[in-house]
């Protein structure tokens, strides 16, 4: 893995600035640099290490073409008039963030075929259903394979549009029925910069020992 050098190495700086990089250039990344990150992917916790995940590396640019097509086809889906995503009443800024999401959505669903390479993971569940457990040991693969994607420089998004149609995934790829693919990661070279995130304080989100309950 020659040429995977690490442009990020604070680790607390690589979570406040990773965030969805939906535009992202068509040049080329290299199987060293996909490696490492799969590598990262593989290092996560998972339920008894059962390592109960797999990933699709998708470079073949007629299967890329397919895999848009189908997420286009689902997002056009999502912005319909009558979905949830224009049914929530919105402060100007809110609406002016919405805007600037949905934009870069559009041009995500317009151009997902150029990205490099597409990863998807794939996840089993588990015999017992453990309700939202089951089959969770994936993301924290995918959030690592997002890290260290960051660390050197490369853009990710996690997408998941592609479930509303995942049949057409299954039959594309070969998945087969016992492994459900947890997400879809395009990766490469971001067109925008890296940043921080709008997020609320942890304040407003934790409480201590009783629902409810919080700290000064």
């Amino acid at each position: 893995m020659g040429d995977t050098t690490v442009v990020e190495s604070d680790i607390f700086e690589v979570i406040g600035t990773q965030r969805a990089m939906r535009r992202l250039k068509p040049d080329p990344v290299s199987d060293d640099l996909i490696k490492k990150v799969l590598w990262a992917a593989t290092r996560a916790p998972n339920g008894g290490n059962v390592q109960p995940w797999r990933f699709l590396v998708i470079t073949d640019a007629a299967k890329k073409k397919a895999l848009q097509e189908i997420y286009s086809a689902e997002w056009t889906k999502y912005l319909a008039p009558d979905s949830a995503a224009t049914r929530v009443e919105m402060t100007p800024e809110a609406a002016a963030s919405k805007a600037r999401t949905v934009a870069a959505g559009q041009y995500l669903a317009d151009h997902l075929h150029e990205a490099p390479a597409i990863i998807i993971p794939c996840g089993f569940l588990l015999a017992v259903n453990t309700g939202i457990a089951s089959g969770s040991s994936i993301y924290p693969a995918i959030q690592n394979l997002m890290l260290a994607a960051r660390a050197l420089g490369l853009g990710t998004v996690m997408t998941t549009l592609h479930r509303h149609n995942e049949g057409a995934v299954r039959e594309l790829l070969g998945i087969p029925e016992n492994a459900h693919s947890a997400a879809l990661i395009p990766i490469g070279w971001p067109m925008g910069r890296f940043g921080a995130g709008p997020r609320l304080p942890i304040e407003a989100v934790t409480y201590w020992d009783h629902w409810g309950a919080k700290r000064s």
